[in-house]
């Protein structure tokens, strides 16, 4: 059996991720393909525990202390969602992975990149994406979308204007270093704009439809 394939969404708070994820999920099922989303932190129960502490605003969590819990969730992701899903030949398409951690507490808390991606390396072991989709946008209208939410804003969606700055020149940076893997998508268009383009960016990976 082939392994499954691993896709993730990226991009800063309100750039429509779980928009497009929801949009993808039903296209790639619509195509035949066994697809599963997870989402980060979270996806699994210990996961999700921790995902409660590190959003939580009302919690003292030091830059480190949240990178290593965001590592830890991941960590338990892959190991009890991820790789199992994947081995059977199950696609699997993340909101966040790796390179939001990489983006938000390397750049936006600034531990550096390459501190950020040597905990995460270990974490998710072998389980790198196949494919990534960088949703970008004005980081002042991505705050606008994500303040509109009703609900309450999480730990990292309070944060100020230079550190969304940090995170979109982090995930600038990325993207340059792996062109391929990573792909760039205006989240300013219209969302079935903003899925097609998606698609089209997934296309090398899709099976033929003969």
């Amino acid at each position: 059996m082939n392994r499954g394939r691993l896709i993730t969404i990226e991009g800063i708070d309100g750039a429509g991720k779980t928009t497009l994820a929801a949009g993808l999920i039903d296209a790639l099922r619509a195509r035949g393909i066994d697809v599963i989303p997870l989402r980060e932190p979270g996806g699994v129960p210990t996961a999700e525990r921790i995902r409660d502490l590190v959003i939580d605003p009302e919690l003292p969590v030091s830059a480190r202390t949240e990178a290593l819990l965001y590592a830890a969730a991941r960590a338990q992701l892959v190991e009890e969602a991820i790789e199992p899903l994947l081995a059977r030949g199950t696609w699997v398409l993340l909101d966040r992975f790796i390179d939001s951690s990489l983006a938000y507490q390397g750049g936006g808390r600034q531990l550096g990149i390459d501190a950020v991606r040597a905990i995460n390396e270990f974490a998710i072991r072998t389980a790198c994406p196949d494919r990534t989709l960088l949703l970008t946008i004005d980081p002042g209208r991505g705050r606008s979308r994500s303040h509109s939410r009703t609900r309450e804003l999480d730990r990292l969606e309070r944060e100020q204007d230079d550190f969304f700055e940090r995170t979109v020149a982090a995930y600038e940076e990325l993207r340059s270093q792996d062109p391929q893997r990573i792909r760039q998508i205006d989240a300013a268009q219209a969302p079935e704009q903003v899925l097609q383009a998606a698609l089209g960016e997934l296309a090398d990976l899709l099976p033929d439809p003969s």
